[in-house]
């Protein structure tokens, strides 16, 4: 399993209060989940009403289909222009171990069977 996970900061130059930053947020979250079908939410910012900070994750099987995933989110909320991104911080994982355990050995620490 290899999940990424990425940061973006954005800055919304049409804002003038926390309500519009709102609105702005609420659509570019909602048409990056309806066009990828991915956990995503504004992860930090709340009270700034130029900035926010969106979280997301996506979760696949391969390296390379995360990375391109990722970079598709990416160029698609860049291409939005609901606001400019200013900055964006992502992570790639691949947990295979966790993934291919059928062989009765020992979960790493704060990991449980289910």
């Amino acid at each position: 399993m290899v999940v990424g996970v990425g940061i973006i900061e954005v800055y919304i130059h049409e804002s003038r209060s926390l309500k519009e930053k709102r609105g702005v947020m609420k659509s570019l979250i909602r048409r990056t989940q309806n066009e990828f079908n991915i956990s995503i939410a504004e992860v930090d910012g709340h009270d700034n009403w130029k900035q926010g900070i969106i979280g997301f994750a996506v979760v696949g099987n391969d390296r390379s289909f995360v990375n391109s995933k990722m970079e598709m989110i990416l160029n698609f909320v860049d291409n939005l222009h609901l606001a400019e991104v200013v900055n964006v911080r992502r992570e790639i994982t691949n947990y295979s171990d966790l993934a291919g355990r059928y062989d009765g050995g020992a979960l790493p620490d704060g990991f449980q069977e289910s």
